[in-house]
């Protein structure tokens, strides 16, 4: 069995000290452990019998000495109400019982006669007080006065636990009798973690006077018990030693205190101290904490109601800035116009909002470089939603210090690219008072002792600012749904819009094909009969000779501008029949095909190892022969015309090109080179219809490949395409 002694205390450990199970109760009270079926004893405090006057655990049966207590439990053993409470006139004491285990624990204290129906009319007071309070400070410092009122305790403290757990004394009643702690505040160390899980089950703890000597508990036969008992739901359960002297170092002789538990969760204590011994009684300590429960129940309702007004307010805004995003072709762009409202939500001074191709801010941000960086990190995290009022303790230094904001809210705008929404605080610099040096240890004979001096000690915190509520972070998640949703709807819109251009494309490509179909014969006829013409009428003039010469000129450029056209609407029908191309084969078989063009003049054509490329041959042999066509085409103006063709092979593509020294052209029209029917030279100084290069173009690009072009004026051009490579292609295709 383990006893709590001050000796075996070490604050080394007291953040897992088995407060729970010490092993021994105080002494204004006893304590009685019964099997919960025959109600048999099993244990008691040593001073049950100097207590109660009942030597319970001489017969080891509790019918025998108390039947009308033994009834009471055997009645309640079904229930699934937590305690039960039983007044034992005869022998001036009140019995509390609560389950552990297989056992009933019942603690005994002295009734303190008289006084309850003056209590209950006190009770409804304090009731209709709290009713007229307004605020939450309001009805902290209303129920502070009425506990110190009940209870005689010298002074009564509301403290408040903030998210690192550290205390803050938010509301006092104070006689005069120790030293005022308002508004100081106690660090996170003063309770740990397992004394405040003890506070949320067990609501109501009262010390009468820290001087007491624990009384242990033994077993009926006098031995120590093997097992610990769990004393967490005990209203005698004897304290840590460390606690104690805590309090005596604060000058205070007994203490009270009662959880306030808002919406579940330990929200703070209403703490109850004296400078001399002081005790309460269990009628009191009912009431307390009737009027504490009271308390948290208001906060509750006024805390909601602060959210309900600001969620409101904050809806108003999110009202306007949907508004103006519905509205705007560029979200974004609108967003950030809407400066005020954008900050305004969530009370910063500053937002940046990250998409796949830009970068806009308003107010005060961070410079793009360290934005990039903030990015990157909040990318790393992987999750949705991201705040802080502190950055220095939570992005990396090296960051943090170079930036000037303190506070980040940070919403990601897509599931799959860097796009962010984030807002700035600055830092707020302030004073904050405590009780006693926080960060002071007091060494002594081995091992570390409570604070001696509750003097206020002042504190200057940076690198800080607002924190962000509840309801701004509402709002950050509501605009993002805002402009997810709206972003959705462009992307459907833009969806629609591209399957009615495919439509209407496929419609073009069906008239096309069939204009250019139809007209082919009768162009082909226009030729014919102009040369059957001018053979048999061997009579005709010159004059007459010329024009028919310039119908059939006309019917050929005609027919080739159809043919052309007919290809290009071809091309969106044509089922690729893909496979592995010898490019240098595709290349050599092109130039032989082009020797007619090249007659009577003089070309130098440098053609390069090619490696491989993959794809449909038939096309990329039109690509060849439009670039390669080119290239001797615009080059006539050269004495010595030189062409060269080259290909490259790098990781996930094979890249070719066709360069020559001809008349080129201005980069400034680089866009149009591959439009239909863009023409960049004179159609009397070059022939063609200005749809070679648009059918590469779209041969290219029906094979996920992509063109390019370069030129300058009077030196010389070079058409480049890529194509994937094979292995590539596949993984593009999966």
């Amino acid at each position: 069995m383990h006893v709590l002694t001050a000796s075996a205390a070490n604050l080394d450990s007291c953040a897992s000290e088995p407060i729970h199970i010490p092993g021994a109760i105080q002494p204004h009270g006893a304590l009685l452990v019964l099997d919960m079926h025959t109600r048999a004893v099993l244990q008691a405090s040593r001073n049950l019998l100097s207590f109660t006057g009942l030597d319970l655990t001489a017969d080891g049966v509790l019918a025998a000495s108390l039947p009308d207590l033994d009834r009471a439990l055997a009645a309640w053993s079904p229930d699934r109400s937590p305690s039960l409470q039983v007044r034992l006139e005869e022998q001036a004491l009140v019995a509390i019982a609560h389950r552990s285990d297989a056992a009933f624990i019942v603690e005994f204290e002295r009734i303190e006669r008289g006084g309850t129906d003056s209590l209950v009319s006190r009770l409804g007071s304090f009731a209709q007080l709290l009713s007229g309070e307004t605020d939450i400070a309001g009805s902290l410092q209303a129920c502070a006065a009425f506990v110190a009122e009940l209870t005689g305790f010298d002074r009564v403290l509301v403290y408040r636990f903030d998210a690192d757990w550290n205390g803050h004394v938010v509301a006092e009643a104070n006689n005069g009798g120790l030293p005022s702690y308002l508004d100081l505040r106690f660090p996170s160390g003063d309770i740990p973690a397992q004394a405040r899980h003890l506070y949320t089950i067990n609501r109501v703890r009262m010390i009468p006077d820290a001087s007491y000597q624990p009384v242990p508990i033994v077993r009926a036969d006098g031995q120590q018990p093997r097992a610990h008992l769990d004393l967490s739901l005990s209203q005698l359960r004897s304290v840590s030693p460390v606690h104690l002297e805590y309090m005596r170092n604060m000058g205070t002789a007994a203490s009270m205190s009662v959880s306030v538990i808002v919406d579940g969760a330990l929200w703070g204590l209403v703490s109850c101290h004296s400078a001399a011994p002081h005790g309460v009684s269990i009628s009191v300590r009912d009431a307390c904490d009737f009027v504490v429960q009271s308390l948290a129940m208001r906060i509750s309702a006024l805390e909601r109601a602060e959210a309900a007004a600001e969620s409101v307010e904050l809806a108003e805004v999110h009202s306007r800035l949907l508004t103006r995003m519905s509205q705007a072709q560029s979200w974004h762009v609108d967003l950030l116009a809407a400066e005020d409202d954008l900050l305004q939500l969530v009370g910063a001074e500053g937002a940046v909002i990250l998409t796949d191709d830009q970068i806009v801010t308003a107010g005060s941000v961070p410079e793009r470089a360290h934005i990039a960086e903030i990015t990157d990190w909040l990318k790393s995290r992987g999750e949705e939603l991201f705040h802080s009022s502190c950055l220095a303790a939570d992005l990396p230094q090296d960051l943090s210090s170079q930036i000037a904001a303190a506070g980040m809210l940070a919403i990601s705008l897509s599931g799959l690219h860097s796009n962010w929404l984030i807002w700035f605080r600055p830092e707020i610099v302030r004073t904050v008072k405590w009780g006693g040096d926080p960060h002071k240890l007091v060494r002594e004979a081995g091992r570390i002792h409570p604070r001696k001096s509750f003097d206020t000690w002042r504190e200057q915190v940076r690198q800080q600012s607002a924190p962000w509520t509840q309801s701004q972070i509402g709002a950050a998640r509501n605009l993002r749904g805002a402009i997810v949703g709206i972003v959705l709807r462009k992307a459907e819109e833009l969806a629609q819009l591209t399957g009615e251009l495919q439509r209407s494309n496929k419609e073009l490509e069906a008239f096309s094909y069939s204009v250019s179909h139809d007209l082919r014969a009768p162009f082909r006829h226009i030729v014919g009969f102009a040369e059957l013409l001018r053979s048999r009428e061997t009579t005709l003039d010159e004059k007459s000779l010329h024009y028919l010469q310039t119908i059939s000129d006309a019917a050929v450029a005609a027919g080739k501008l159809v043919d052309d056209l007919l290809n290009f609407s071809q091309l969106g029908r044509t089922a690729l029949s893909k496979k592995p191309v010898d490019m240098n084969k595709l290349v050599l078989e092109v130039l032989r095909s082009l020797k007619a063009e090249q007659e009577g003049r003089d070309i130098d054509i440098q053609v390069a190892d090619l490696p491989p490329g993959f794809g449909d041959a038939t096309l990329l042999r039109q690509v060849w022969y439009n670039l390669l066509e080119n290239a001797v085409k615009y080059t006539r103006p050269r004495k010595r015309a030189e062409i060269v063709v080259g290909g490259q092979s790098y990781s996930n593509q094979t890249v070719y090109s066709v360069s020559d020294n001809g008349v080129g052209f201005d980069m400034q029209y680089v866009a149009k080179v591959f439009g239909v029917f863009q023409r960049l030279q004179r159609a009397e100084d070059f022939e063609g219809t200005g749809i070679g290069l648009a059918l590469v173009r779209r041969i290219i690009e029906r094979h996920d490949g992509t063109v390019s072009a370069s030129g300058e004026v009077d030196k010389g051009a070079c058409f480049s395409f890529a194509l994937p490579l094979e292995k590539q292609k596949d993984d593009i295709l999966a």
